[in-house]
C-alpha cells in the first residue's frame, strides 16, 4: 500500500506493525531538553522533573518536522494530539498545506483527534484494521469520523503541578488538589481540553468514580486502553475491577501500558489515562 501513518509522539508508539509509522516528537524543557522519541528514558526524566525546582514546559512540532514525517507515499493518515492543548494540530495542517503545494495528487488527512495517549492511540489502530481491509482514502476517512464519536477518553490524575506551570487548570486547583490529597477524575471535551467530572478522596474511590464514568459512556466489552505513569498497580486494579463488574477476564479485550515522554510529564507519577470504545452520543 502506497500510504504512511503520522502521528506526534503522544500516541505513545513507534511502531504500526506492517504499516509504515512517523512519529514527530513532542519537547519537553526544564534545566533540560527532553526529546520525546524512543531513546528517551522516561523514568529519569520524570525523576529530574521531581528534583528541578524552576518552570517547565513543553513544545510541538515545527511545521518542517511535520513535512518531512509525511514522506511521499500517496495516501498520509496524521495524528496529532488534540488542538485544545497543544499547538501540534495547526502545524501539522499548515505542513498539510506545503506539502499538497508541492504535490496536489496526495491525499493528506489530518485528523482533529480531541485526544491524547491512549485515545489517539485507540483511533490509530482503528485505521490500521480498516487499512487492512482495503479501502480506499475517503471511505476510511468517513469510518474513521464515525469511529472517533464513540472512543471516549477518561484521566485520573494525583497532580495538576505541570497543568498548571503550562496554564491548561489554575494554580489554586492544582494547589488544593495536592494539599487535599484528591484525585482529579476528568474527561476530554468535545472540543478536546480538559472537562472535570468530579474529585475523589483516595484512589479506592477514584476508581469507583472512574469505573462509573465508564458505565455511563456505555462500555459494552469494546477494544480498551490503560495508560499510566509509573502506576502499575493501580491500571491493574481498575482493570480488575472493570472486568468484575462488567465480565470475566477473557470477556473484555483490555490492555495496559506506561506512558511515554509527553502524557508522562502531564499525567505525572500515578496518573492514569483510559480510553476504550463506547457509546457515540450523537446516536443516543
Amino acid at each position: 500500500m502506497d500510504v504512511r501513518i503520522v502521528a506526534d509522539s503522544s500516541c505513545d508508539v513507534f511502531d504500526m506493525e506492517e504499516l509504515p509509522l512517523s512519529v514527530v516528537p513532542l519537547k519537553i524543557y526544564s534545566d533540560t531538553e527532553y526529546l520525546d522519541d524512543q531513546s528517551l528514558d522516561v523514568d529519569a526524566m520524570i525523576g529530574q522533573l521531581r528534583k528541578y525546582g524552576g518552570r517547565s514546559h513543553t513544545s510541538c512540532p515545527s511545521v518542517t518536522e511535520w513535512a518531512e514525517a509525511y514522506g511521499k507515499e500517496k495516501d498520509v493518515y496524521v495524528f496529532p494530539i488534540t488542538k485544545g492543548l497543544s499547538g501540534s494540530y495547526c502545524s501539522a495542517m499548515a505542513a498539510r498545506a506545503l506539502c499538497l503545494e508541492e504535490n496536489g495528487d496526495r491525499n493528506i488527512k489530518v485528523f482533529d483527534t480531541r485526544s491524547a495517549g491512549p485515545g489517539v492511540l485507540l483511533l490509530m489502530e482503528k485505521l490500521r484494521d480498516l487499512l487492512r481491509r482495503g479501502l480506499d482514502f475517503d471511505s476510511v476517512c468517513g469510518k474513521m469520523a464515525e469511529y472517533r464519536k464513540s472512543t471516549h477518553l477518561l484521566y485520573s490524575l494525583e497532580s495538576l503541578h505541570n497543568f498548571a506551570a503550562n496554564g491548561r487548570v489554575s494554580k489554586l486547583a492544582a494547589a488544593a488538589a495536592e494539599v487535599l490529597s484528591i484525585r482529579i477524575l476528568g474527561t476530554g471535551s468535545e472540543d478536546g481540553k480538559l472537562e472535570l467530572l468530579t474529585k475523589s478522596r483516595g484512589r479506592a474511590r477514584a476508581r469507583r468514580d472512574m469505573l462509573s464514568e465508564v458505565e455511563k459512556r456505555g462500555y459494552r466489552g469494546g477494544k480498551m486502553l490503560i495508560a499510566h505513569c509509573q502506576n502499575q498497580k493501580g491500571a491493574e486494579e481498575l482493570k480488575k475491577a472493570i472486568t468484575e463488574h462488567l465480565g470475566g477476564p477473557e470477556d473484555l479485550d483490555i490492555r495496559i501500558y506506561p506512558l511515554r515522554g509527553l502524557c508522562s510529564y502531564y499525567a505525572e507519577p500515578g496518573g492514569i489515562l483510559l480510553a476504550f470504545e463506547g457509546e457515540n452520543p450523537e446516536a443516543a
